[in-house]
């Protein structure tokens, strides 16, 4: 096969995972429409298929054998021709995949994924090509909004996390490559850039000796075109009054923090290896609350941790009930081979665990639909995300909701929204899964 004919080929995938993830993916994409292959969402017409998976937690790990089989298959069918498996779940099983997936043209380690066109091209006994030195991502969500990876990799060792093992320690990217990249995605008509990290607020103390992430800010504020920049992924002990009040006072960044707390319970905490206790949480939101009640919270928690007693649960409920966050995510404990916690005594059955999941999500789902339905009557600015043709609807986000993560805006067309745009939107009603409005 000549590289021409290669070139004619269409390459579709499937992702998986944290929005982490979906960046390695969409530079993959990038190289790959570069080289000339044509880019599509739909499997069934593609040539090969590239499956980034994620391997966090057991429940990812089998979404992820799930997809692989259903592209065997799909091979066997004579569907599609190639299928390649990227993502955390090789690099955390590489030595078993072949075995267990023998049809499967090829597992990439991490690593690997920058060379992704001439392993290609090698599947199909093409000649390699020099590598790639510029591309474009391919945006695999709304174009109004872009995710920014500032760094991989993580060093704080929590007692529950593979990230460690997987991604390896952590490696800020350079300044400049970042702002290169940021301009680029703005030139594109990016609206809103999400700085993502395993933890945003280490940013450049490895690669530069100290903290650079309100500098880093500082610099993307400055691009013309670009609206709203988001920070996911805060831990809380790097949240000081300089980077709260950096967040307030500028004009750009959302106003909007992601703490992932885990929880509340100091004995908990301290065996999870966090470093802040119940007494610094709580000091901590204290001072958001009263000194930057402008800024929505959300945060992340583990139910059924070793060692939570149903005391220590309920003192969890009631700490969610006092501080009504804005929004916040709840994981069932996954025991996960290689890390601290896998070793410990009290394990909690699973059905203990999926229990106190359900009923503290729910717990959640009436403070946060007290807390939406304050906004009813309200007038708040949405980035104009896509228009739903099912509903005749567009929908968006505003500062203060997270895209995919948080509540939704939907309204009716004026006759003025276009996409990528931000409007004005005057809020009516809620319907229990995104937020109503008119344009004024």
């Amino acid at each position: 096969m000549t590289k021409e004919e290669l070139r004619q080929k269409t390459i579709s995938a499937i992702s998986l995972g944290c929005d982490k993830n979906k960046v390695d993916l969409e530079k993959m994409l990038g190289r790959l429409k570069e080289y000339g292959f044509n880019i599509s969402s739909d499997i069934y017409s593609a040539d090969i298929v590239i499956v980034n998976t994620c391997a966090f937690i057991q429940p990812a790990q089998e979404e992820a054998i799930m997809n692989i089989l259903e592209m065997e298959k799909l091979k066997a069918d004579g569907i599609i021709e190639k299928v390649i498996v990227t993502g955390c779940f090789p690099e955390r099983n590489f030595n078993s995949m072949t075995e267990n997936f023998p049809t499967i043209d090829k597992f990439l380690r991490l690593k690997d994924n920058e060379n992704i066109c001439s392993i290609i091209e090698n599947l199909y006994n093409v000649s390699p090509s020099k590598p790639l030195k510029k591309y474009e991502r391919v945006l695999t969500n709304s174009p109004s909004y872009a995710y920014l990876k500032i760094a991989d990799g993580c060093d704080n060792v929590c007692s529950y996390c593979t990230i460690p093992r997987i991604r390896g320690r952590y490696k800020s990217e350079k300044m400049e490559d970042i702002i290169d990249e940021a301009k680029n995605l703005v030139e594109r008509g990016v609206k809103e850039l999400i700085l993502i990290a395993q933890d945003t607020t280490r940013y450049g103390e490895d690669l530069y000796g100290e903290n650079k992430l309100i500098e880093l800010c500082e610099k993307l504020s400055k691009i013309k075109g670009l609206n709203w920049i988001r920070l996911h992924y805060l831990y809380p002990e790097k949240l000081n009054d300089k980077l709260l009040s950096f967040i307030s006072n500028n004009e750009k960044m959302c106003k909007y923090i992601d703490i992932p707390l885990q929880h509340i319970d100091d004995e908990i905490l301290h065996s999870m290896r966090r470093r802040l206790g119940e007494k610094e949480t709580r000091q901590l939101l204290d001072k958001i609350k009263s000194s930057y009640p402008e800024l929505a919270i959300r945060s992340t928690f583990i139910v059924g941790y070793p060692g939570e007693t149903r005391s220590k649960f309920k003192k969890l409920c009631e700490f969610i009930k006092e501080i009504k966050f804005d929004y916040a995510g709840f994981f069932p404990y996954s025991k996960e081979p290689n890390t601290a916690s896998f070793f410990m005594k009290k394990q909690m059955k699973e059905w203990t665990k999926n229990r106190r999941f359900k009923k503290i999500k729910t717990l959640q789902n009436k403070i946060a639909l007290e807390n939406i339905k304050g906004l009813i009557g309200s007038d708040i600015d949405v980035l104009v995300d896509e228009f739903d043709s099912n509903s005749g609807e567009f929908c968006g986000h505003s500062q203060k909701l997270s895209p995919l993560v948080d509540f939704g805006v939907r309204f009716v067309d004026n006759g003025s929204v276009q996409c990528s745009s931000i409007v004005k939107v005057k809020i009516t009603d809620f319907d229990g899964s995104d937020l109503k409005g008119e344009v004024l």
